[in-house]
């Protein structure tokens, strides 16, 4: 079937008053989508600080306890696929509740695992769950936010990293305790997330024409498009990094659950405010595929310096905590340019973008714990360099496939 095209054409009247939308002067829906964005991210890394306590407790090796990881990032990409079907179907709002649900209930089963295997079954489990939220709700906060869709996917990334920081900090408090406490605590926090949306986000409006229901076949043929599929290899290529840091980093720091804790929310914090605060500017002031490059070149040499100095625990704490800032910045350019990559529906888009980003994520976990058992703990980190370096090379070589994306306004 023909690819719906992603938005309508706005008067020029309409297009400046959205303009002048403040970035916080949001409808409360948008602020009940991203608060429960913020609960849904925390999962991402409610674990980081248990991650050697679950190993000590469950008998795992660091390979077997990264599948933590590994089972979550997998799920998660390849439900990708199906979500748009989905929310086209029961609609946004729905569909961001049964996200939540599954979430609520795969964690509350968690914190009872008595086994490693267990643990990554629920774990695929959550990434089901997150998949249904986390596509459904860019799109959300992007048709309900009135300033327009680079402010919407501001505040989306703001709640991202909001979420990556809290996660840790609450698993590291709780996983001092015991490492099943983090597990019970995201559970009820769902349960509340569940609740908000439940009575702040509105239902669709009774006379609204019926939406097109999106094939499973969309967001495969929105990979035909040479631009949204280059942005979806350089995120999963990245993401190799990004992802050696979350499950890989905390065996090497040499921390306690409630410090790792601390240094993972300083990480997300940076995140969180670089997504906000400078990504916009970066953008401004450079346009955003150089400023992506910058970006990507940074955090290869931040994992680089993590690599050489890997006996070095201080060193390591200082370079995650850093790259907070270079992702955040780069999470938020490589987001609005999906989003104006391709003529294609915003949630097509973003499914098979995040079915590509999240294939990333789910190799580097499990392949850091092997590399660092078989050869040394240095490995990880120069391999996930390497596979950042590469993401900019793939820039290079299809760099007229997206260079029109510094030409599109994208809704500012």
């Amino acid at each position: 079937m023909a690819l719906a095209e992603k938005t309508t054409t706005l008067e020029p009247e309409t297009v400046l008053a959205e303009s002048k939308q403040g970035l916080f002067h949001q409808p409360v829906a948008v602020w009940a989508v991203f608060f429960a964005s913020i609960t849904a991210f925390m999962g991402m890394g409610l674990v980081n600080p248990v991650l050697p306590t679950i190993a000590e407790n469950l008998e795992a090796s660091k390979s077997e306890v990264t599948l933590l990881f590994t089972s979550y990032n997998a799920v998660m990409a390849f439900a990708m696929l199906i979500t748009g079907a989905i929310s086209s179907r029961i609609g946004q709002k729905g569909t961001l509740m049964l996200g939540i649900a599954v979430i609520a209930t795969v964690a509350g089963f968690a914190s009872q695992a008595d086994s490693i295997w267990t643990l990554v079954a629920l774990r695929g489990g959550w990434g089901l769950g997150n998949a249904l939220f986390v596509a459904t709700a860019l799109a959300a906060i992007v048709s309900l936010s009135s300033g327009g869709t680079a402010k919407a996917i501001i505040l989306y990334e703001a709640a991202v990293g909001l979420g990556i920081s809290i996660g840790p900090l609450l698993g590291g408090t709780l996983g001092s305790i015991t490492w099943r406490a983090p597990f019970m605590g995201v559970a009820t926090i769902m349960v509340i997330a569940f609740l908000v949306l439940l009575f702040l986000m509105p239902k669709p409006a009774a006379s609204a024409a019926p939406k097109q229901k999106l094939s499973l076949k969309a967001p495969f043929q929105a990979m035909k498009h040479r631009s949204l599929l280059t942005l979806g290899i350089v995120a999963a290529l990245y993401n190799v990094g990004f992802f050696t840091i979350m499950a890989y980093a905390p065996f090497v720091m040499k921390l306690p659950a409630q410090g790792l804790g601390f240094v993972f929310l300083g990480w997300g914090m940076l995140l969180a405010i670089t997504s906000v605060l400078t990504a916009p500017k970066l953008k401004q002031w450079f346009g955003t595929i150089k400023a992506m490059v910058m970006m990507l070149i940074i955090f290869a040499i931040l994992l680089l310096l993590m690599g050489i100095f890997t006996e070095t625990p201080a060193v390591v704490i200082v370079c995650v905590i850093l790259a907070g800032a270079v992702l955040g910045n780069n999470n938020t350019l490589i987001t609005t340019a999906v989003m104006d990559a391709a003529p294609v529906e915003r949630s097509t888009a973003s499914a098979a973008y995040s079915f590509l980003r999240f294939l990333g994520a789910a190799i580097a976990p499990f392949m850091a714990g092997k590399l660092a058992e078989i050869f040394n703990a240095n490995l990880p980190f120069y391999v996930g360099s390497g596979f950042v370096l590469l993401s900019v090379i793939i820039i290079g070589v299809n760099l007229k496939h997206i260079r029109h994306i510094d030409r599109t306004e994208g809704g500012h």
